[in-house]
């Protein structure tokens, strides 16, 4: 009997189409079932940038997708967060090589809060003072860079890998670094931590 209940809640249930946010064409990138159009609001979603873009140097990128609006058996994205696969971030960091993260607190041109953490590897020692500096250096080139930039300006800039080409000019004089990558942008709306 319970069996019988739960097939029929299953079969009631309609397939909603899911798009990727307009940034990235509009394109359908799944389907997601619900019972009602207003219960798929809310919902997250995490695909391979690669899935998206149909290019492969993103497949280290994951895009994470909330579902903001549903009209009939539409469903529309907006981008939640965007980092680097740790199996990508876990091959950068070698031996007898120093690592520097950085987590910075910032606001784009909308007002949004956004946490950017970058990842910086070089391949042989740096000493305590000058990661201090490099980290000083790409906390102020970050608030000054992604106060003029809407999220999506932001998204383009770490996907075509300007953001960390600026960051990398910025500090060579202090210190070479070998590889740097932006392991995770999350986005929160005005005053709303989801």
């Amino acid at each position: 009997m319970a069996l019988q209940k739960s097939v029929e809640k299953w079969k009631s249930k309609n397939w909603f189409d899911v798009y990727a946010p307009k940034i990235f064409g509009d394109i359908v990138i799944g389907e997601i079932p619900a019972a009602d159009e207003k219960k798929i609001l809310g919902r997250r979603i995490k695909v391979s940038l690669s899935w998206i873009t149909h290019k492969p140097e993103h497949s280290f990128l994951v895009i994470g997708l909330k579902v903001n609006d549903s009209k009939g058996n539409v469903a529309h994205t907006t981008i939640n967060y965007l980092e680097q696969t740790y199996s990508y971030v876990h091959s950068l960091v070698k031996r007898h090589g120093s690592v520097i993260y950085t987590i910075d607190n910032v606001r784009d041109k909308d007002n949004n809060n956004l946490v950017v953490k970058l990842i910086l590897v070089s391949r042989g020692k740096i000493t305590t003072t000058k990661k201090t500096a490099i980290r000083k250096e790409i906390s102020s080139l970050l608030k000054g860079l992604v106060a003029g930039m809407s999220k999506e300006d932001l998204i383009t800039s770490v996907i075509e890998n300007k953001l960390q080409n600026e960051s990398r000019n910025k500090i060579k004089n202090i210190a070479f670094i070998n590889k740097l990558e932006v392991k995770k942008i999350e986005f929160e709306t005005k005053g709303n931590n989801s």
